[in-house]
């Protein structure tokens, strides 16, 4: 497998994440959405940092640290999901709208 592939497998798995998270209207598919696109960028973080600088482990640090950005963006949006499901009872993103005030 080269680059290209990687390459290849990130931009699809980012587009088919950018798709969701523009078309859907409920919170956790739109969080499920991100998180796609957060692991199409480490894949190819990953990719990147094993053909072109083998020795170094810069692109698995990275990866780490989006990882770690990941579940603290999970934790705070499924937090921010109760809040609203409590106020209005629903997950859509038009009940936001609402809530202005």
């Amino acid at each position: 497998m080269t680059l290209e592939h990687y390459i290849a497998v990130g931009s699809i798995l980012f587009c088919i994440g950018l798709y969701g998270a523009l078309v859907r209207k409920n919170f956790v598919l739109i969080l499920m959405s991100i998180e796609l696109m957060l692991n199409a960028v480490n894949i190819n973080l990953v990719a990147f940092s094993r053909f072109i600088n083998n020795a170094a482990y810069d692109g698995q640090i990275f990866a780490l640290f989006i990882m770690i950005i990941a579940a603290s963006e999970a934790a705070v949006g499924l937090a921010i999901l109760l809040a609203i499901f409590r106020n209005t009872g629903l997950i859509e993103t038009d009940s936001v709208r609402s809530m202005k005030g």
